[in-house]
């Protein structure tokens, strides 16, 4: 049984780690946005933004500074 709950506990700090990235960086904390149709497209543009920096981080893609 505490095998199964390592499992779902490392599902779970997956799934937090994408809605604390939201919150902190994403702006979901508090919208601005009062329809539903417009806080739903705040929430996709949001989780896009994460699965392209994701993806940065995953390819290796990094933007030159110097």
């Amino acid at each position: 049984m505490a095998r199964r709950d390592s499992g779902s506990l490392c599902i779970r700090k997956r799934i937090e780690e994408i809605f604390g990235w939201a919150k902190t960086v994403g702006g979901l904390r508090k919208t601005c946005f009062i329809r539903l149709a417009k806080v739903k497209a705040e929430t996709t543009f949001t989780l896009a933004a994460y699965n392209l920096t994701r993806m940065a981080t995953i390819f290796g893609w990094r933007l030159n500074t110097v």
